[in-house]
């Protein structure tokens, strides 16, 4: 019972509805300006019968883009990706797929070669591989003459390339040397961080490793020759994972880091062939009211000129609703480095013989330090290489790669808090602005189909545009930038998108407002530009205000030229007036009065709607917008109730009158249809049907004298039957006069002619 009560306390306290409180200004960011998919200049690039455009590797040196889809690699223009350049198939044998399928697999969908690794060799071939069916295989492939080309010499992709084509992975090529974060066997159930090298070296089996991982991206980071502890350089390795340091009733995942050393060739006889440098950290992104952890999806890092100065980017999501809320955190390398190299770690310790409690070690630890990579300190010791490491230094790293601080993220906060929003993926851009500062604008992929663009203003998070990529049931599932160039894929296609976009700002309010540093408003050309070293040196020309979006310099514009419109009494009225963005609240006024929303005006974002206009509604209507401290004026419309010309009457009367005469419309068509309803009743008007009347006549005045006479011969006592017998007669009598006014001409071809007797008193 005791039991029972515990878990449902659990399950209240992480329940979606505890999990997001107030967060905060942050947690309700909107697009300025929100970009539709027919509106975002973008060049699309898919190939019919193709899917899965998921795998890029830029090739700048050759200008291509070299993208990896279900079962073809593509070679497409760099500049404009509509354009193909050459194409290779790389696909399954009937025997591989059902191989495949036989081990239970879907052989439409799963039982395919997905392109999945891409990198660039020394020579400038490409190393390729591919899940081929949930048997994965490599290949080298050369781009020459305008053609792509697989060697087919063909290598075991296991440990290299994922088995399962919708599973997360990482790969990284340094040195020449393939570096992966997968899973080593066909069920999924060894995840593994590997090098492939002569001499492999990879990660225990060992769920204080690796636990039910979900890997997401890996980044090598040089330490630079002048590093004054020669250290050695670092590979990471950013995932997610069910924390085993946890004491719950279900599972929590957590968001990692870890790292290895490039040097790292293994022990000598503990952790034979695997990382002795493997260490791994908690992620922390935190956000406001939010109890269980965020989880990593994707990771961007961008460095300066100085490369041990780094910055990764990561987008984080809710574990149990990712549509829910999402995150941006930001990481510096140093505090990284820091955890990695101070912190303490974190130790198993058994609690009544059945329960592991994870805890902080606070003994001594061994000398070198577990983890660490072959530096100064080690080759004082004598330790050139990780071979020479002592077992106790190596035994500890095997039973305990956790460290027990957090990685915390930069002012330790999330850059970025978004509901209803589930992000996806990350770049970074990097913008010189008019005065010469630099500023890191975010690209986020959505779940959504669309791309955020966002920059960070020193704590102030603005996000400029939300530009709508791909249909909303298409995610975005991975992101490349080239300079000012974004490639965005997706399960249907690839879109190149422009980084700097600065057409879209019309006017000098609306450029400057955006606060994007890729644009300014250019007093010469009368436009939004991008900023270049030209505006730079003569700021005069040109306006842009980030910190605070100050458009006070911008040149005063004329008022618009009014609108004139005329209604109906009575009608509805729809002023239309779209603000230049999001953000901006529209205001409307009535000859110089503002309007406030009643039983006759409705204010909408983008109209202003009048019910039942009657003649107070004329009058001169001004629409304008405002945004922050600044007011525009978007257009302005002159009123007045419809009176025909020369005439004073009021509308009332003009509807009056339209009734008067539909209504003798309707008089006259009834007149008209009883008219023709009496002649054809009279037999003025010729019928259709009127020929075979006549014909038919001798027959049927035949039939009625036969029916009398037949009538005559019963002695029948009922009134009834005495009045039809009574009408047979009448009828007889006048079927005889009808016949003998028929006129019968018998012409040579043998036709009758039958003359129509217009005489009402013969008939």
């Amino acid at each position: 019972m005791m039991f029972l009560l515990a878990v449902l306390c659990v399950l209240y306290v992480w329940s979606p509805a505890r999990l997001i409180g107030g967060q905060g200004p942050t947690s309700n960011n909107i697009p300025r300006k929100t970009v539709p998919i027919n509106r975002n200049g973008g060049r699309l690039f898919h190939e019919e019968g193709f899917w899965n455009y998921t795998t890029m590797l830029l090739r700048e040196d050759l200008n291509l883009l070299i993208l990896g889809a279900r079962e073809a690699i593509f070679a497409l223009d760099l500049d404009d990706i509509s354009l193909k350049k050459a194409m290779v198939k790389w696909t399954v044998t009937n025997q591989q797929q059902i191989d495949c399928s036989n081990k239970g697999k879907d052989a439409m969908n799963d039982c395919k070669n997905y392109i999945r690794i891409l990198h660039k060799n020394k020579d400038g071939s490409m190393y390729v591989c591919g899940t081929k069916a949930f048997n994965p295989s490599c290949d080298n492939m050369s781009y020459a003459n305008g053609q792509l080309n697989l060697e087919n010499k063909q290598e075991d992709g296991k440990g290299k390339c994922p088995f399962d084509p919708f599973q997360r992975y990482a790969s990284e090529m340094v040195d020449g040397a393939l570096y992966t974060a997968t899973s080593l066997n066909f069920r999924g159930s060894e995840p593994v961080m590997m090098r492939s090298t002569d001499e492999i070296i990879r990660t225990e089996f060992a769920s204080t490793w690796l636990n039910e991982p979900n890997f997401v991206y890996m980044a090598h980071i040089p330490e630079g020759e002048s590093n004054p502890e020669g250290d050695d350089d670092k590979i990471y390795l950013f995932f997610s994972e069910t924390a085993v340091e946890y004491d719950s009733y279900t599972k929590v995942d957590v968001s990692r880091v870890a790292r290895v050393c490039k040097g790292d060739l293994g022990g000598q006889r503990t952790l034979q062939k695997k990382w002795t440098s493997f260490l791994k950290a908690r992620l922390d992104c935190p956000v406001p009211n939010i109890n269980l952890p965020l989880l990593v999806q994707d990771m961007f890092h961008l460095c300066q000129d100085n490369s041990t100065a780094c910055v990764f980017y990561g987008v984080f999501t809710l574990q149990l609703d990712s549509s829910q809320c999402s995150a941006v955190c930001a990481y510096k390398i140093e505090d990284i480095k820091t955890v990695f190299s101070k912190s303490k770690f974190k130790a198993p310790y058994t609690v009544e013989t059945s329960f592991v409690k994870w805890a902080m070690y606070s003994a001594e630890l061994p000398d070198p330090r577990p983890g660490a990579c072959i530096d100064n300190h080690a080759r004082e010791k004598g330790f050139t290489k990780t071979l020479d490491l002592p077992d106790k230094t190596l035994q500890f790293v095997k039973e305990k790669p956790l460290m027990d601080q957090a990685v915390s993220a930069i002012g330790n906060r999330a850059l970025l808090v978004k509901r209803g929003t589930a992000f996806t993926r990350i770049v970074v851009a990097t913008a010189t602005s008019l005065n010469g500062s630099s500023h890191h604008v975010m690209l986020i992929g959505t779940k959504s189909g669309s791309v955020l663009k966002a920059v960070n203003y020193e704590g102030e998070m603005v996000i400029m545009e939300e530009i709508q990529v791909f249909e909303p049931s298409e995610p975005v599932k991975i992101l490349r930038l080239s300079n000012t160039k974004l490639y965005v894929g997706s399960e249907v296609g690839v879109v190149q998108l422009s980084v700097c976009e600065c057409g879209r700002y019309h006017t000098c309010l609306d450029c400057v407002l955006a606060r994007d540093p890729f644009c300014g408003w250019d007093l010469n050309t009368n436009r939004c530009s991008t900023i270049d070293s030209t505006h730079r040196t003569r700021t005069s020309t040109v306006i842009q205000s980030l910190s605070d979006g100050d458009a006070s310099q911008c040149p005063l514009t004329g008022g618009s030229k009014p609108v004139n419109i005329s209604f109906f009494h009575g009608n509805t009225v729809k002023l239309l007036c779209q603000p230049y963005s999001n953000l901006a609240k529209v205001h409307w006024q009535l000859n110089g009065q503002p309007i406030r929303p009643s039983n006759t005006f409705q204010i909408l974002s983008d109209s202003l709607m009048i019910f039942n206009a009657s003649a107070e509604a004329s009058g001169h209507y001004n629409c304008s917008s405002v945004e922050g401290k600044h007011k525009a004026q978007h257009v302005v419309y002159d009123l007045k109730m419809w009176s025909g010309p020369g005439t004073t009457a009021s509308l009332r009367d003009i509807k009056e009158k339209e009734n008067t005469l539909v209504a003798m419309v309707v008089i006259l068509s009834l007149i008209l249809a009883m008219l023709v309803i009496w002649n054809l009743y009279k037999g003025h008007l010729p019928l259709p049907c009127c020929h075979s009347r006549v014909k038919d006549t001798p027959n049927r005045c035949r039939d009625e004298r036969f029916s009398a006479n037949q009538a005559q011969q019963h002695k029948v006592a009922s009134s009834i039957v005495n009045m039809n017998s009574n009408n047979n007669y009448a009828n007889i009598q006048r079927c005889s006069r009808e016949t003998e006014r028929l006129s019968t001409t018998v012409g040579s071809s043998g036709q009758i002619s039958l003359r129509y007797i217009d005489d009402e008193s013969e008939i």
